[in-house]
């Protein structure tokens, strides 16, 4: 991580701690990216964490190997981490995904391990099925949780894609 990440990173968690929050205040929506007719905004669903996401590609054509970023400070230690994903549209649930990204005896991730207060960074491919997204508005449910079903980050996600 660069000296620009790291103020930055930090700066965030000093204004948002001094605004007061998580005293019940939704966090503000983030862009995770805007171009070529797809809009991708996610909120973080956990009144006391906010993170950092964006997707470099941008595209109506899902790539087969997707590059994003993320970060976020850990609040649970993380021997074994899982994500659940679910899309909902009109209100009714479409998919149910779940992947374990790292598993104590098969560590994915450099990130692997990692404790309570440490920072979990990732920049890099994502795998995925390469497919084009139809026209509409979706929802997006997505939680990062450990070993033990603590959230260590959730986020609502609207993609809109014209």
């Amino acid at each position: 991580m660069n000296s620009a990440t790291a103020a930055l990173l930090a700066w965030t968690l000093i204004s948002v701690s001094s605004r007061g929050h998580g005293g019940g205040e939704a966090w503000p929506p983030h862009t995770a990216c805007s171009a070529g007719g797809l809009e991708v905004l996610y909120q973080s669903c956990d009144p006391l964490q906010d993170f950092g996401l964006s997707i470099d590609q941008c595209s109506k054509h899902l790539q087969s190997n997707l590059n994003i970023r993320f970060g976020v400070i850990l609040k649970e230690d993380i021997r074994e981490l899982f994500l659940d994903i679910a899309l909902v549209m009109k209100g009714s649930y479409v998919l149910n995904f779940s992947y374990p990204i790292c598993e104590e005896d098969l560590p994915k991730f450099s990130f692997c391990g990692r404790r309570k207060g440490e920072q979990l960074f990732y920049a890099g491919p994502v795998a995925n099925l390469g497919l084009d997204i139809p026209e509409g508005k979706y929802q997006v449910l997505l939680k990062l949780y450990n070993e033990n079903r603590a959230t260590v980050a959730c986020a609502n996600a609207t993609v809109t894609c014209s």
